[in-house]
């Protein structure tokens, strides 16, 4: 039986309204959490620590679907660890969202009519942060809707003082380090943002294009070439073909004339090129693609750029300031003039990528850019997993994290904008380069030809540092002693390998080989009840909060957490969320109804000689549930332990349990005593189970039912270890015996709360204690002095004999279960006569076979169940 506290709290108070009303107690129950400091952490505590650090949404936005459901699985592993004991932290923050809140800003300005150039730097940095001052507080009031217990007075971001001074020291160490440089490569330009982004900035999505195929060079040395991208042919400065293709061998080294130019290329050989793909030639543009500036690298070839960052042809020539989609076709159509067009097909429909801010068409482009030198850091992210230093739940999600951080490519943190964290480098009128650290003065003024670099760094830079940055770091506080490494990340898997790889890196380097987490736990993404991702454009897409004022908070929480196995998405549908608002008020009128009948927790449960095998089964269920709950925690199978506690609350709890006691209670005297203090002991542990994922209803049942200040900080249930399988077996026997009478009833079609006259013939051991609870729950009379039995059950050992003289017009029920039968018997006949014929088996598909066999067994078990109901009905 379950643990009970030495001291008892006050006498509890059984006034709870007839119906729940979330939004008449959600808000101040949160506000009275938070005053309280429940959710506050002390680095000085000598408690164990308990860290996870919320994944920062963009100051930008408001929580989606997605926040909602990633934030209440951490904030039910934070709530359980809390009630066990832990120093618990759930660090809080936003991120300050680069380019998305410079857009925001942006266009605000734009509908005074002004640009940020019209301000200025300063003064447009100014106003960003004016907007984040007015517009920053959304995210923080729909988390408290949502419940998260976070720690308020820790809340960071990324661009505050602290945040920046560890931004500016740990660039400073990479760059001493030589872990960061600045060099010209390819990046992902978006001509509309005027910035460099990352890849998961770029959303790719399939476009109508053309596929043109054109002849470059003459005679001998035609080649002929393929793009969707035309207007690059411009930059072209090689033809690629394999080393090993027999077509080409005569023309490597040679060199063609490249059309609509005065300019004649190299064919060059390399592995990189395809044989068997088109033509089995590529053009080689190395400024405006990242596999052709490879393959420029190898062989030496100049670099063209022929637009400029608005994406307008800058080449010399009639092409010269056009857009690159109006040169694209003046390009084709040049070429076509003058008959170097073999090709064409439209529309070739081809992966193409966008920018995720403002869906312009990204551009490939050769530029100048600062460098993480990833190689020594990805291996340290990798070695950390591999050595079991980092455990990915679920396991099978490894591979993809090695394969990312095992070819992981240096990483361009540089970004063409006003809004985040400056480069600290400084240039001199010399060509002096010097980076400067948080401490340190920069080397000379604008006056004496210093400037400092104008790009600031890629918010995934700041982010890298948040398990960290957000305990102080770089100085050595308390709190990085006590809640550094965070105990677990739980984040989405589709940010596996932009946030948390970069964390592990920076984690690993800046922390002496110390990760920043134990447990990478990762979850699938929120789709729709038919499992189409949610979008705005798609028309699909659901603001929580529409939820939780419908149906409430813990409606809301409970559905999530259901649906959330490990690393699978989550479908989700408003029926479902009703569903849980459904359970929310089981949990309430059941609850109500208990303490109306005298459920308690006052004084020490009864000894196991006192308890009848209804109390001992419901006991024994409760410390099986409790290991099980704790189990499913451990192993983050929220959708598991989350079905687990619904089940046992609402099956055996409310439907069994209470039910089965009524009797009792009805007939007072110690029997009652004994299952209300059983009764009180089941929903106190119930109530606290339930409690991390709907924290609402359970916090004012729960103190409620106890007089306790609070289930936030209530101690979590552990299982004592009692057991009672015989009480387990013979409530189960007494289940079915209820269950098969009752499906009888139905089928007879007698209403539910019709009463039957019924003969009860029961195991004396273990169903005659039971009689008063079976004659009431199967609205069974007496025999009487007229008593005929016209209807024998026998079920689990028992029998039950029913008189339905007069409750049923016996001659219409067999009338319509001869009908059921003979449709049975027909199915089961042309099943039969499918599976028995050679030919048909020998030409119908495996699966039209199989749902012939399912067809037949299902046949079979209609006779049988028509056949039993027949025997049962009276003889005329």
């Amino acid at each position: 039986m379950t643990e009970n506290a030495q001291q008892q709290p006050p006498a509890p108070s059984t006034d709870l309204p007839t119906q729940y009303a979330p939004a008449d107690v959600e808000g101040p129950l949160y506000e009275r959490w938070v005053e309280r400091g429940y959710f506050e952490a002390d680095a000085k505590s000598d408690k164990p620590p308990y860290t996870i650090v919320i994944p920062p949404p963009n100051v930008t936005g408001s929580l989606h679907l997605g926040h909602a459901f990633e934030h209440t699985l951490i904030d039910a592993l934070t709530r359980r660890k809390r009630m066990q004991g832990y120093e618990t932290l759930w660090q809080p923050g936003m991120d300050h969202a680069g380019i998305a809140t410079q857009n925001v800003v942006e266009r605000e300005l734009a509908k005074e009519g002004k640009s940020r150039h019209d301000l200025g730097r300063e003064a447009f940095v100014e106003r960003v942060w004016q907007w984040k001052g007015e517009s920053g507080g959304q995210i923080s009031g729909q988390m408290r809707r949502l419940g998260d217990g976070v720690a308020w007075s820790r809340e960071r971001f990324t661009m505050d003082e602290g945040l920046s001074q560890a931004v500016q020291t740990i660039f400073k160490r990479l760059y001493d380090d030589e872990l960061i440089y600045r060099a010209e490569r390819i990046i992902n330009w978006c001509p509309r943002c005027l910035t460099a982004i990352s890849d998961i900035e770029v959303e790719y999505q399939d476009d109508d294009g053309e596929l043109v195929s054109m002849k470059y060079g003459d005679g001998d040395d035609t080649i002929v070439v393929a793009t969707t991208r035309a207007e690059t042919m411009l930059g072209d400065t090689a033809v690629a073909v394999h080393p090993e293709d027999e077509r080409y061998k005569h023309l490597v080294g040679r060199t063609v004339k490249l059309p609509l130019t005065d300019r004649s290329i190299p064919v060059v050989a390399d592995e990189h090129v395809d044989p068997e793909f088109g033509t089995g030639a590529v053009k080689v543009t190395p400024a405006h693609d990242p596999n052709d500036f490879e393959i420029g690298q190898r062989h030496g070839l100049p670099a063209l750029t022929v637009m400029d960052e608005h994406a307008v042809i800058t080449a010399h020539g009639p092409f010269q300031g056009l857009d690159r989609l109006e040169a694209r076709s003046a390009i084709v159509a040049a070429l076509r003039a003058e008959g170097r067009i073999v090709a064409e097909k439209r529309p070739y429909v081809h992966s193409v990528g966008h920018c995720s801010r403002c869906k312009t068409t990204i551009e490939p482009r050769l530029s100048m850019q600062w460098w993480v030198k990833v190689g020594p850091l990805a291996k340290a992210a990798g070695d950390a997993v591999r050595d079991g230093k980092v455990k990915i739940h679920p396991q099978e999600m490894e591979k993809r994290y090695f394969d990312w951080v095992d070819n992981l490519h240096d990483w361009c943190i540089s970004r063409q904008l006003w809004w985040g964290h400056r480069i600290p480098v400084w240039y001199g009128p010399n060509g002096e380069v010097v980076c400067v650290g948080p401490d340190e003065q920069p080397p000379g003024t604008e006056a004496e030809g210093w400037r400092q670099d104008t790009d600031v760094l890629d918010t995934w830079f700041s982010s890298g540092l948040w398990p960290f940055s957000t305990l102080g770091w770089p100085e050595q506080t308390e709190s990085l002693a006590k809640f550094y490494p965070n105990s677990v990340l739980v984040t989405g898997y589709d940010i596996l390998f932009f946030w948390v790889a970069r964390m592990m890196m920076f984690g690993l380097y800046a922390m002496d080989g110390t990760p920043p987490f134990h447990t990478i736990a990762l979850h699938g993404m929120v789709r729709d009840q038919f499992g189409k991702k949610m979008s705005k454009s798609f028309g699909n897409a659901v603001n929580p909060l529409d939820w939780m004022d419908k149906y409430g908070s813990d409606a809301l929480r409970f559905t999530l957490a259901r649906g959330a196995n490990p690393g699978v998405d989550v479908p989700i549908g408003e029926d479902w969320v009703q569903g849980s608002r459904n359970f929310a008020n089981k949990i309430w009128n059941a609850t109500r109804f208990a303490m109306m009948n005298g459920a308690t927790i006052e004084g020490p449960l009864p000894e196991a000689s006192k308890l009848s095998s209804t109390d001992r089964w419901i006991l024994s269920r409760l410390n099986s549930v409790v290991a099980e709950v704790d189990a499913f925690y451990e192993d983050y199978q929220f959708a598991k332990l989350s079905d687990a506690l619904f089940h046992f609350a609402w099956d055996e709890v409310f439907d069994w349990y209470v039910e089965l006691s009524k009797t009792t209670f009805q007939a007072g005297g110690e029997a009652a005593e004994v299952s209300q203090r059983v009764l009180g002991e089941v929903l106190d542990v119930t109530l606290k189970l339930l409690h991390p994922v709907v924290p609402f209803v359970t916090e004012t049942l729960w103190t409620t039912l106890t007089g306790g200040e609070s289930v936030v900080i209530a101690d979590w249930p552990k299982d004592s270890g009692f057991r009672d399988a015989d009480a387990e077996r013979e409530i189960e026997s007494l289940q079915s015996v209820i269950t098969e009478v009752r499906r009888f009833r139905a089928d007879q079609g007698l209403q539910p709360g019709q009463r039957v006259p019924a003969r009860l013939t029961l195991d004396g051991t273990r169903f005659a204690p039971h009689e008063a609870a079976i004659r009431q729950l199967l609205r069974l009379q007496p025999e009487g002095e007229s008593f005929t039995a016209t209807a024998t059950l026998p079920v689990a050992g028992a029998e039950v004999a029913l008189d339905l003289s007069g409750t049923i017009d016996v001659a219409a029920e067999r009338k319509r279960l001869a009908k059921d039968l003979a449709a049975a018997e027909k199915e089961k006949s042309q099943a039969n006569g499918k599976l028995g014929n050679e030919a048909f088996l020998a030409k119908a598909p495996d699966h039209v076979v199989e749902k012939i066999r399912t067809r037949l067994a299902k046949a079979e078990e209609d006779i049988a169940r028509i056949q039993a109901q027949l025997e049962r009905l009276p003889q005329a």
